[in-house]
């Protein structure tokens, strides 16, 4: 029975609590900052774990000891009161149980990282480069109605507007577990600014969400990467382009190349751009835990394949469609003014349906 697994699995949780308790204060793991790291955040995922059993284990024994009052004891007056608890306690239980379970599933690991979100112009030429630039706008107020903080590292303009490609992180809570239903193709649909003839025109960009390395994460070889500076362009005033702030880092053994031309400091740029660098490299790694995730799915949410097209911007008809869960409104407006919340929010109760299928729970 589900409550049975729930109460088993409370104990071993209690006893891993108390030995992580112990250990981060274990002078040996202080002096080992990678092993205190890693602890602590597995001390913070198991704490609202146990305070959800613990209620969920006073409201199971209370309806327990309210049966056996209705059971064994002879005083109405008692017995009126054990049903009322009843009546009270009984439609919890199956509340409890649903969110425990959620609980009990392995998160993604990278879920409450930063994020790094690079959008790119795809088929559809300066129309593709424009709707790149309206994703890019679609996202900075989602991410401004969050609370979050963003910061771009590169860009390339289009011809027309918009933007060939722009890389930017995102700093917050929780950013990558709610960005990285973002990731894969999306396509619109409309009258390029371009078209005389007012025709409908199909064009696509992409976007890809990865979560951002920390230090512990990986180990980076500065022989490895090669250094180069140039001068910046676009926006950022007179020494823009008259100083060599911009900088260009390639990972020789992986062959990536990364560029921060953002600020007018170089060192600044250095220290952004090796940080993107360590996240693309240690999502390598990463996109195999992905396809595995993939691999066992029926349908694809959040698996970071990048070629999927996972949504579709009608202008004409005013409609957003998400091809992974069906799920269509008519709001196009607001949607592209950063309304996004609810179309995730369903995007995530589908993926926990999936996790819940596959835990057996």
């Amino acid at each position: 029975m589900a409550d049975n697994i729930i109460l088993s699995k409370l104990d071993g949780l209690k006893a891993r609590f108390e030995e992580i308790s112990q250990k981060i204060t274990d002078p040996a793991v202080l002096a080992d900052m990678k092993q205190f790291v890693q602890l602590n955040k597995e001390y913070k995922e198991i704490q609202p774990i146990i305070a959800a059993c613990e209620n969920y284990k006073t409201v199971y024994n209370n309806i327990a000891e309210a049966k056996d009052v209705l059971a064994n004891e002879k005083d109405e007056e008692f017995r009126e009161m054990a049903r009322l608890e009843l009546a009270e306690l009984e439609p919890k239980l199956p509340i409890l149980e649903e969110e425990i379970k959620l609980l009990f599933i392995p998160k993604d690991p990278q879920d409450d990282k930063n994020a790094i979100l690079e959008i790119r112009g795809g088929t559809g030429g300066d129309e593709a480069a424009i709707f790149a630039g309206d994703l890019l706008r679609m996202y900075t107020h989602y991410i401004e109605t969050k609370g979050w903080k963003y910061e771009i590292n590169s860009q390339s303009e289009g011809t027309s507007g918009g933007y060939k490609e722009v890389v930017l992180k995102v700093i917050g809570q929780g950013v990558y577990g709610t960005l990285k239903y973002e990731s894969g193709v999306h396509r619109v649909q409309r009258v390029p600014q371009t078209e005389t003839q007012g025709r409908v025109h199909t064009s696509a960009a992409s976007v890809a969400v990865l979560p951002e390395a920390e230090e512990f994460d990986i180990e980076l070889n500065m022989n490895d990467i090669r250094k180069d500076t140039f001068c910046a362009s676009g926006p950022g005033g007179q020494s823009v382009n008259t100083t060599y702030s911009a900088i260009r880092l390639t990972h020789i053994p992986t062959g990536i190349v990364v560029q921060c031309q953002d600020q007018k400091s170089q060192l600044k740029n250095f220290d952004k751009a090796l940080e993107e660098l360590r996240t693309r490299i240690f999502n390598l790694e990463y996109q195999k835990y992905l396809d595995e995730i993939a691999s066992k799915r029926k349908t694809m949410v959040s698996t970071g394949d990048r070629s999927a097209k996972i949504r579709t911007y009608n202008y004409p008809q005013g409609r957003i469609t998400d091809h992974r869960i069906n799920y269509t409104i008519y709001n196009l407006g607001a949607f592209m003014d950063g309304d996004i919340q609810d179309c995730i929010d369903h995007l995530i109760v589908a993926e926990n349906a999936e996790r819940l299928k596959e835990s057996n729970l």
